[in-house]
């Protein structure tokens, strides 16, 4: 396991890392949700192995710390993970991120572009203020104290299904919230117009059960190469693991 202090506190973001080729390949999580868990599987295939990999762990997710006078906003995250490679000595790197996490990976490719040579981003949140959904908007919807200690945290487990439950499990309630309460409110510019404006190479992955993409005409024209993954909805990387490798691979 690897650490780096994120703040003044001395707090740590973690990760746990296989050696390999540069350019490092980095997996990030979507919300409550844990980078191995969702992606060591599919890093692991023999179409990606051989590529040095990072599976890091946003504050408040997972093994990281999970401090109570952290922000948790997009930029507060991009941030923490600007920390964790700067320590890991990680540049021009591949990004892959699942929703939260592909939000996350835009925003740092936006504010430190030589951290980031590729994105791969898995049904990432482009738009602020998405509809109501069990998701993130759903978290959001509560106010703090009623989330973390009136209950709110509970009924989302209960309701969210098992798997996204048992790594929501290892989420610290505050930081969960403010996440989703970040998340939500996005970003100044929007993740989508950062997207469309890097200059690197961009891949959308979109599971096909989750419907049209908004504004794929937009990110098409700007060079974003869409792939939609047949029989899959939003946690593509178990739905249809071959075709999410293939995408990955490029």
């Amino acid at each position: 396991m690897h650490q780096a202090s994120f703040d003044a506190s001395g707090n740590r973001v973690r990760w746990t890392e296989v050696a390999g080729a540069e350019p490092a390949r980095v997996w990030l999580h979507g919300l409550g949700a844990v980078s191995s868990a969702y992606h060591a599987h599919v890093a692991a295939r023999p179409e990606l192995a051989g590529r040095r990999s990072l599976f890091v762990d946003l504050p408040g997710h997972g093994i990281s710390d999970r401090p109570a006078d952290f922000g948790y906003t997009l930029e507060d995250h991009a941030d923490a993970l600007a920390v964790a490679l700067d320590a890991a000595g990680v540049s021009e790197a591949e990004i892959v991120g699942h929703s939260m996490g592909g939000a996350v990976a835009i925003v740092l490719a936006h504010r430190r572009g030589d951290l980031v040579s590729r994105l791969v981003v898995t049904e990432g949140n482009l738009d602020p203020y998405p509809p109501l959904t069990a998701g993130s908007s759903g978290i959001a919807s509560y106010e703090e104290d009623a989330f973390v200690t009136g209950g709110g945290y509970a009924r989302v487990l209960e309701n969210v299904g098992p798997v996204w439950a048992a790594t929501m499990r290892l989420t610290d309630p505050l930081a969960l919230h403010r996440s989703a309460v970040g998340l939500v409110r996005g970003t100044e510019p929007t993740m989508r117009h950062m997207l469309e404006a890097l200059d690197i190479d961009r891949v959308y992955v979109q599971g096909a059960l989750s419907g049209e993409l908004p504004g794929a005409e937009r990110l098409t024209a700007s060079s974003v190469r869409i792939v939609e993954v047949p029989g899959a909805g939003h946690n593509v990387m178990f739905d249809n693991p071959d075709a999410f490798v293939a995408a990955v691979h490029g």
